[in-house]
């Protein structure tokens, strides 16, 4: 293998091409909420601005959490050779790759409308700031859970020029959503957390970790099945619901006796929870 190549692969690491779990989580809500702003018929240009710029943000945010976590991720035996513990990729190098991935999402939302772009300033500002909240607050899930939904107000005011009471009524209902699948997988380096005194949501609930991740799933299904009922939605989303709930119960049984790999299987399986809710808002606008 070549210099070049191998520089190639520690960029790929490095924003997590490779895991796309991430893109996946942030795309769902963000896809969802873009069909409640549009009725159902969003343009092909929003569907592939939102798809792609949410990638590109993704893979930007995971570089600059990597330059956040750097003198923390060689104690973590999930993180230990990330390009940045092993040296393939400097400081620099890394804000070089952000900066670059989220001036490429600014070009696809310009054409949009000017509110987009602006709105987009602080979407950004909350995505960079929660890599360092483990440094000074208890459960810096709870910054992730904004920067997780912030697709949503996104979607609203790239379709509308404005965001509506509705779309921070989903992003708080989103909140808990992102609440759950973290705590899963803080649940995962919770010996690590622990040794490097790092803030998380599973360290913070404690011996309620488990109840916790399952009250977040209830309040957010709770939460969509209200939201369904306000915009008079088809039954089909209500089926949505109905599977998601199923696939959190499933990951009640993976989590409950918190080994570690089965965390990180049930944070990973919740690319289909929030699938089966986007499928289902689909589904529901396709009927009318």
């Amino acid at each position: 293998m070549n210099i070049g190549a191998k520089k190639i692969s520690a960029y790929v690491r490095l924003t997590r091409i490779d895991k796309p779990i991430g893109t996946l989580l942030l795309l769902w809500p963000t896809l969802t909420a873009l069909w409640f702003a549009t009725e159902g018929k969003p343009s092909a240009y929003l569907v592939f601005a939102f798809v792609a710029g949410t990638f590109l943000m993704r893979s930007a945010g995971c570089a600059v959490n990597d330059y956040a976590d750097r003198e923390f991720d060689g104690a973590v035996a999930r993180t230990k050779n990330r390009p940045m513990v092993t040296g393939e990729v400097s400081a620099k190098e890394a804000w070089a790759v952000a900066a670059v991935l989220a001036f490429l999402a600014l070009l696809l939302i310009i054409p949009i409308n000017l509110s987009v772009v602006l709105w987009s300033l602080p979407a950004l500002g909350v995505a960079i700031l929660y890599p360092f909240t483990k440094r000074w607050i208890a459960s810096p899930q709870s910054v992730l859970g904004i920067a997780f939904s912030f697709g949503i107000p996104m979607a609203y005011v790239a379709a509308r020029g404005q965001v509506p009471l509705e779309a921070w009524a989903l992003l708080a209902i989103n909140w808990f959503w992102v609440m759950a699948y973290d705590t899963e997988y803080a649940m995962t380096d919770r010996a690590d957390d622990e040794k490097l005194s790092i803030g998380t949501s599973a360290k913070w609930f404690g011996r309620y970790d488990v109840v916790a991740v399952m009250v977040c799933y209830c309040i957010y299904l709770f939460g969509m099945v209200w939201f369904g009922k306000a915009k008079s939605a088809e039954i089909i989303f209500f089926l949505g619901l109905i599977c998601a709930a199923g696939i959190s119960i499933y990951h009640y049984f993976l989590i409950r006796n918190r080994d570690p790999q089965k965390c990180f299987k049930a944070f990973l399986h919740n690319h289909w929870f929030g699938f089966a809710v986007f499928a289902g808002t689909v589904g529901a606008f396709a009927l009318r």
